[in-house]
This record gives structure tokens, sequence and C-alpha cells, in this order.
């Protein structure tokens, strides 16, 4: 049996967090990522939100940071890849069940 509460998810940890995933270059305004405003904007959360979030996905080393100020964010897919899939972040953004895609891609 799944001991995952899906009600208690945190639904602004997963809109960050695919967000990333799915970021094409075209919506960065750099090549190195995007910054937690751009970010937020994307993702219409405030700022501080976003900022709390991308520092979770930080410290389970599924972001990348580079640079100061401003701070430009990108998904590290080769971390990703290699976390515990019992680990919750891990789970919360493979749980696609009411995820939509169109958003991320343009046909």
């Amino acid at each position: 049996m799944d001991s995952y509460d899906y009600n208690n998810e945190d639904k602004d940890l997963k809109t960050v967090g695919l967000e990333l995933m799915f970021l094409t270059p075209e919506k960065c305004s750099s090549s190195d990522g995007i910054t937690a405003v751009e970010l937020s904007k994307l993702v219409n959360l405030p700022a501080e939100t976003v900022k709390k979030k991308l520092n979770i996905l930080k410290d389970k080393d599924i972001v990348k940071v580079k640079g100061i100020n401003p701070k430009y964010w990108k998904f590290n897919e080769y971390n990703f890849q290699r976390m515990d899939e019992d680990d919750e972040t891990y789970r919360l953004l493979c749980s696609f069940d009411d995820v939509d895609f169109d958003k991320y891609f343009s046909y």
C-alpha cells in the first residue's frame, strides 16, 4: 500500500519543480537558467514562495544554482534520475495524474 498522502502534497513545490523540469531555453533570459523572479511570473506564485521551494529542491540536489545576484536556477536531470524512488520529493515530481503537459510544450 502506498503511504504517500496526495491530499497534503506540496502543490507549490510540485509546480516549481515541474516548471524547472520542463523548462525550455526559450523561456530563460540566460543560458545559465532562470531567475526566481522570472520563475515566479511563469508559475504565478510569489517570489518568496518560489525561492523557498527552489531551496528545498537545491537541498535535494536536483536543481543547480549559478551566480549570486541574480541567481540562475536549472533542473539537474542527472541527479534527479539517481534519486531514491521512495523520496517524497521524487514521488511528488513523478505523480503526473493532475498535470497538464500542454502548458510545458507548444506544438
